[in-house]
């Protein structure tokens, strides 16, 4: 470990979710990962794990902060002892296809006649409705079908963008949006709900600024030839001098003229950013002009500065950069290097929260106990 990361040590319950109770099946992809958000928040997440499941790994950045029960769910008793969970629960996330909850006996019905408050959060690739609800599929395909994959990569073909728009970004992020929302009107109604997030519907919202350029005809459906999709030469990453790259994004004109002076595009031709058709050849010199000089080289002429620049890092060299070291965006636990808990709060400050195994009697007695303060 270097000096530009912070070990961090498990916490205690702290953050803005604290006194939050939430049962998560377990499952992969989005699911664990909002798990853990809402856990680095200081949600109590109790995950149930299958018999025969691997032990806790404690280098699974996405299953920290909870506690693990393992419970046989097609057995009555192991069914019983999650329903009795649910009793005591906030909240629920389940990512099984559609019907399978329904079949163990633990569906939404069964589960908001016995707790009315409870937000019942359910995480899929195509939602719980449609031709495709029963159908396999991975990030790549749910990004496929809403519009996202065929907009991302360059003219030859599309690139999948890591599992990061359709798990995660259209995944994760609205489930605990939609999680916090309900949870937010069953305070107030004193009733829980379903919330069905489909990977294919987050994509598609996260999509909603395409869809206003393309309303105002500021948008080809043809790869690399747009604004944000690489097309734009002022919008992109460039090979250097040693084989790194750099990224840069000088959109409005005044940053463009601030990368113009301190990169040295000074030709005229530069000057013409506007006229679409020129671009190809815009980028080409820019091409040239980059490999002149090496990554850290244009880290000392342009970073900092307001040419919309950075270096395209790995994910070591992340956890070492000057700013994100001083941030403290990477922590070492356990000699496991990972993300911190994000957002930041000024109040109630989230935080790792240790990862265990437990014991059904014991959470259920402090569920209860705090169910009945409520």
């Amino acid at each position: 470990m270097t000096d530009q990361t912070r070990t961090a040590s498990r916490a205690g319950s702290s953050g803005p979710l604290r006194g939050l109770r939430i049962v998560e099946f377990a499952g992969i992809g989005p699911g664990p990962f909002a798990a853990m958000l809402l856990a680095d928040m200081g949600a109590d997440v109790v995950r149930i794990d299958r018999p025969g499941a691997a032990e806790p790994d404690q280098r699974d950045v996405t299953g920290r902060g909870r506690r693990t029960l393992v419970l046989d769910l097609k057995q009555q008793d192991g069914a019983e002892t999650a329903s009795q969970l649910l009793d005591a629960a906030d909240a629920l996330i389940e990512g099984f296809r559609p019907g399978v909850m329904e079949r163990l006996g633990l569906g939404p019905d069964a589960v908001l006649a016995r707790n009315p408050r409870l937000v019942y959060g359910r995480m899929t690739g195509w939602g719980q409705s449609g031709p495709l609800a029963q159908a396999a599929g991975h990030d790549i395909n749910y990004i496929a079908l809403a519009g996202a994959l065929g907009a991302i990569g360059p003219e030859e073909k599309p690139v999948p963008p890591l599992n990061l728009v359709g798990d995660y970004g259209g995944g994760a992020l609205y489930l605990v949006v939609g999680m916090l929302a309900a949870l937010i009107e069953a305070k107030a109604s004193g009733r829980g709900q379903v919330v069905d997030c489909a990977m294919c519907d987050g994509a598609a919202s996260l999509l909603s600024i395409f869809f206003t350029l393309l309303a105002r005809g500021q948008w080809e459906e043809r790869r690399g030839s747009n604004l944000l999709d690489g097309g734009a030469p002022f919008y992109g990453t460039y090979e250097c001098a040693d084989g790194g790259f750099i990224a840069v994004g000088a959109l409005e004109p005044q940053f463009y003229e601030t990368l113009c002076r301190l990169a040295g595009l000074d030709d005229l031709e530069f000057r013409e950013r506007t006229d679409r058709k020129r671009w190809p050849e815009l980028r080409r010199k820019m091409q040239s002009l980059f490999k002149t000089r090496t990554r850290a080289q244009w880290c000392a002429i342009l970073e900092g500065s307001d040419a919309c620049f950075a270096p395209v890092l790995g994910l070591l060299e992340a956890s070492t950069h000057p700013h994100m070291a001083h941030r403290k965006s990477f922590v070492e636990l356990d000699g496991v290097l990972q993300p911190a808990p994000a957002p930041r709060f000024s109040r109630t400050p989230s935080a790792i929260q240790a990862t265990s195994a437990g014991s059904p009697a014991e959470i259920l007695a402090r569920w209860r106990a705090s169910r009945s303060g409520d």
